[in-house]
């Protein structure tokens, strides 16, 4: 990480000594996966932060600077720079913080070990004040200190506990695991965006059908997401298993699709509630109907690549989803201009051949040429126009 050359750019501005990549990035690191996000902590206050990266010609912008975070932007990198906190105050939502100098008291105040590791480039170093190293290795997710006490500081950290463990774990944690489901109801007081964009976190990794029931069986999706039930984990797991047979990415959308009742309504409801986007939505309900996929490319055609492929993959048909990759709809080259010229009235007349003429297109697998001039000719003269 340190050699890529916008990081490189900003260690140096800041100064050795005084800086340490923390977090997922030494996490994903140590474990040889792709570093995308990177952060930064440093002992600097978020003020001396600007204005050494100022003088080193690094553009930065004051993204969170009541709580200490910088966010720098350098030679393409995009970096958030935050300075050691201690947490005096928390409500389970927000915290008051104070800035410190001290390593291991920004440490205390991460959610899990794994990612309360540092990694100081200057001494090609990693500092692990909790135990991150042997719970990496052993594949544990596990809270810093009391799980009941720390998912009261935050209660996000209860659904973070199982993106991570579905994510990193080996197994589940069983202290965790226990103040999670006590702490359940804990969830109705977060923001339904913080919600959804946690969950569909979890359901984007590559099989979380495992960390759901867990899920579902302890009772922690009951306060925020009643709709979902054990019996629809069987749904989940074929879905995921249709996924991996067509080789297509995993959808969260998707995903909560398959956790729903198929009833479209239902999804728009949810959807709603979690304050889901306009687009976001549709696909969730397009998802959601128990209407029979039918002939891929046509069902592509008429309600879109995206929706269909959800539909196909839902129903278990991973071969007639795959069979959309890379196919784009085609337009039909036909107007009501080509019809009149040919001798339809204008008129209403015009609109109802267009479609006649599409239908038939559509069933027949999208025809040109010749065949399409004998339907555009047929349906013509079933008008009477020839």
């Amino acid at each position: 990480m340190a050699e890529r050359p916008g990081i490189a750019a900003l260690l140096a501005a800041l100064g050795e000594g005084q800086v340490r990549l923390v977090g997922g990035a030494v996490r994903d690191s140590l474990l040889g996966h792709e570093v995308a996000d990177v952060d930064v902590a440093t002992s600097l206050s978020p003020y001396e932060v600007m204005r050494r990266c100022g003088a080193a010609g690094i553009r930065t912008v004051p993204t969170g600077i009541t709580h200490g975070t910088v966010t720098a932007l350098a030679q393409g990198e995009t970096i958030e720079v935050t300075t050691l906190r201690a947490d005096l105050a928390t409500d389970g939502r927000h915290a008051t913080v104070a800035f410190t100098d001290d390593w291991r008291e920004d440490a205390a105040r991460r959610d899990f070990t794994v990612n309360a590791l540092y990694f100081d480039p200057g001494e090609g170093r990693v500092f692990d004040y909790f135990g991150g190293l042997d719970d990496l290795a052993e594949g544990r997710v596990r809270f810093i200190g009391e799980p009941l006490q720390r998912i009261a500081e935050d209660h996000l950290r209860i659904l973070r506990f199982f993106r991570f463990t579905a994510r990193f774990g080996s197994g589940v944690d069983e202290a965790g695991l226990a103040a999670c489901e006590a702490r359940a109801n804990d969830l109705m007081a977060l923001s339904r965006e913080r919600i959804a964009d946690e969950w569909l976190k979890l359901l984007a990794l590559p099989n979380p059908a495992a960390t759901v029931r867990l899920m579902l069986e302890h009772g922690l999706l009951r306060p925020v997401l009643p709709e979902i039930g054990t019996e629809a984990l069987p749904a989940l797991e074929q879905l995921i298993a249709a996924e991996q047979a067509a080789g297509i990415a995993p959808e969260p959308l998707r995903r909560f699709a398959a956790l729903l009742p198929r009833d479209p309504l239902v999804a728009e409801k949810v959807a709603a509630r979690l304050k889901l986007s306009n687009k976001a939505r549709k696909r969730l309900a397009s998802a959601a109907t128990e209407e029979t996929p039918g002939v891929p490319r046509a069902l592509a055609y008429r309600i879109g690549t995206d929706e269909a492929r959800d539909r196909l993959l839902l129903a278990g048909q991973a071969e007639a989803a795959a069979s959309l990759e890379g196919w784009v709809p085609p337009r039909l080259p036909v107007g009501g201009g080509d019809l009149i010229r040919r001798g339809l009235v204008a008129g209403p007349a015009v609109a109802r051949t267009l479609k006649a003429i599409e239908a038939r297109w559509v069933e027949e697998g999208f025809p040109d040429g010749e065949r399409l001039e004998q339907l555009v000719d047929e349906e013509l003269a079933a008008t009477g126009a020839r």
